[in-house]
């Protein structure tokens, strides 16, 4: 038995705030890389993310992952006043950041709200030089459901992760693997990966998604020192069931780029496809 939407419980308020508590609380994402979310979270505001060595690639840059799921636009509203769901999360990463220690999430904007969808963008910098810029997000996103009114913000404490060479690579903490036939993949959802709604969350899948990418890049490549440049996925259904594997090419391209676009399958609910994505990197 998977993780139970939420929307089921619209009618009960009191059976809907204590579920968002436990599954907000509960959700690894957030929490595994550090990121407060004032809009969610009880206590000072911190837009900040410190960055491990497992938020980072093999030559020391920035992964594209942990910026999506620090910055993940698409504002409809927070979750305690819509139901979210993402449709489409774009990452520029514009300096790779060897030297620097926390980024932080600035100039957030809400460009649109309507009565569905919702657009917003954010700056990524240097927590400890703001003036200079790491990367541009920005995405769209739309409300499935509105939940009843009264909730409040909750305690969610950032796991307390000490950095250090013995960390898990990313993918290993947030449960993929590579499987005997060369694809990367996810198991059945569980509730620690979930969103409120019953899918996988963003977290894992830009994870999985990026894994996937570097994979196929460093086999056309030759190599694993790669930095992304470009991220783009697009959130095509809700991934419900799981497993999950990733699908992907990567090709060749002019001044040291590799190119690879992906597709994630939700081999539980019928091999469908639930989200599409492309990645632009640079060799170094």
């Amino acid at each position: 038995m998977g993780p139970r939407d939420i929307r089921e419980l619209t009618d009960d308020p009191d059976a809907y705030a204590a579920e968002l508590r436990r599954r907000w609380t509960g959700l690894l994402s957030y929490r595994y890389i550090g990121r407060n979310h004032g809009s969610m979270n009880t206590g000072p505001a911190d837009n900040t993310v410190r960055l491990r060595r497992d938020l980072r690639n093999a030559s020391g840059g920035l992964l594209a992952a942990p910026l999506a799921i620090a910055s993940p636009e698409g504002d409809v509203g927070s979750d305690l006043v819509a139901v979210p769901n993402p449709v489409i999360h774009s990452c520029q990463i514009l300096d790779a950041g060897h030297d620097v220690r926390r980024i932080e999430v600035t100039a957030s904007e809400r460009l649109h709200v309507g009565s569905r969808m919702g657009y917003s963008r954010s700056v990524i910098v240097d927590a400890e030089n703001p003036g200079r810029v790491l990367a541009f997000t920005e995405g769209q996103g739309v409300k499935i459901g509105v939940p009843p009114g009264g909730l409040e913000k909750m305690d969610a404490e950032p796991l307390d992760i000490t950095d250090s060479p013995d960390l898990p690579p990313l993918w290993e903490a947030f449960g993929a693997f590579r499987r005997g036939d060369g694809h990367w993949g996810l198991p059945e959802l569980s509730a620690e990966l979930a969103s409120p709604d019953a899918a996988l969350h963003i977290g894992p899948q830009h994870v999985l998604l990026e894994t996937a990418a570097i994979d196929l890049a460093a086999g056309l490549a030759g190599t694993d020192r790669l930095q992304m440049r470009s991220w783009h996925v697009m959130f095509l259904a809700r991934a419900k069931r799981g497993p999950f594997r990733a699908d992907g090419t990567a090709v060749p391209g002019d001044g040291g780029k590799v190119g690879v676009r992906l597709t994630l399958h939700d081999e539980g609910d019928g091999d469908r496809a639930v989200t599409s994505a492309s990645a632009v990197f640079d060799i170094v």
